[in-house]
């Protein structure tokens, strides 16, 4: 049987704590309750923390440790919840990066939910590996681990022993690969349809809103970045924005990438696309008027746009996010 070890830390969602244990804990028995057969368990859990102290989770929401970290030996998988500040976290548990780095050479599994990514980061292990955090922290992240390589658009990154997952209910998107992996397809799918949660998701892309990355030093591009946000709908082309922006059109590419990460055609497409989905939310506009809208004349290449950030076709993401009709 699997040993999965649940971290707790101080200020961290309780949904991340308890969320993940019943999945891992009813694997193999929730299935078979339901259709009278013998229990069989995957998967032993436990939640530790530095002292045995109740964990104080976000709403005032206290939840009870089984032991401490010095009291496991030995465990197979390590589940890190979100946090809310990494600075505060590291200040109050200053014991839990050393136990992870110890843990990981004895050959346990981590995975990071949430922003506990950036647990996970401190610990230098996901240096020059993949990684993925909840979207609207995408930018922080990129700051303080620079060697890192993010891709917020993955609901979950794999790199063998070390995994992560983007925003909260992520964290039974992540239990239920977890389980796949160690136990096998069959008990993921059948906790996935007793507990009634999707299975195989992969991105996190339709949740995310676009914040343009504006945490820079390049006035010009910061200006440039005013300019597309203010008439993204009417912009030519990029040749078209470097003229207005009185620069070339590769330096401006060369300094836009340089400063937000992005290409300018890139921003721009992100953008529109931004627009069409608050358009499609709140409006029952055709597709082909919203493309007008948001500065494109075909309605085939937008989709194909909006399929590749998204993730989803407009039609599906309507169908999910538009108004509601009965």
């Amino acid at each position: 049987m699997n040993q999965v070890t649940i971290l707790g830390v101080d200020i961290s969602s309780g949904t991340m704590i308890t969320g993940p244990f019943d999945l891992f804990h009813l694997a193999g028995r929730l299935w078979n309750g339901i259709f009278g057969l013998k229990e069989s368990p995957c998967f032993s859990v436990e939640i530790v923390n530095s002292d045995l102290k109740p964990i104080q989770c976000t709403g005032a929401l206290s939840i009870l440790p089984h032991r401490t970290l010095d009291q496991v030996d030995c465990t197979d998988l390590i589940l890190i919840p979100s946090i809310v500040d990494i600075n505060k976290t590291l200040d109050r548990h200053p014991d839990v990066i050393p136990w992870l780095l110890h843990h990981h050479q004895q050959g346990a599994q981590i995975a990071a939910m949430c922003t506990g990514t950036f647990i996970l980061a401190e610990t230098g292990l996901l240096d020059r590996k993949t990684a993925t955090t909840h979207w609207g922290f995408t930018e922080i992240f990129r700051e303080r681990y620079p060697q890192v390589r993010l891709v917020p658009e993955r609901l979950i990154t794999d790199e063998t022993d070390l995994y992560c997952c983007g925003a909260s209910n992520a964290c039974f998107d992540l239990s239920l690969y977890l389980i796949r992996k160690l136990a096998g397809r069959e008990v993921a799918l059948q906790t996935a349809k007793a507990f009634v949660c999707d299975l195989d998701r992969f991105y996190q892309s339709e949740w995310a809103v676009f914040r343009c990355q504006k945490s820079h030093r390049d006035n010009l591009v910061r200006r440039t970045q005013k300019l597309m946000e203010k008439e993204y709908s009417s912009l030519a082309s990029i040749q078209d924005l470097a003229g207005r922006a009185g620069i070339g059109k590769r330096s401006l590419e060369r300094r836009f990438k340089a400063a937000t990460g992005e290409t300018p055609l890139y921003y721009l497409q992100r953008l529109r696309v931004e627009a069409a989905k608050r358009m499609m939310e709140t409006e029952n506009l055709p597709f082909d008027q919203i493309t007008y809208r948001v500065g494109y004349e075909s309605p085939g290449y937008f989709r194909r746009i909006f399929k590749r950030i998204c993730h989803i076709s407009p039609k599906e993401y309507r169908r999910k996010w538009g108004p509601l009709q009965l």
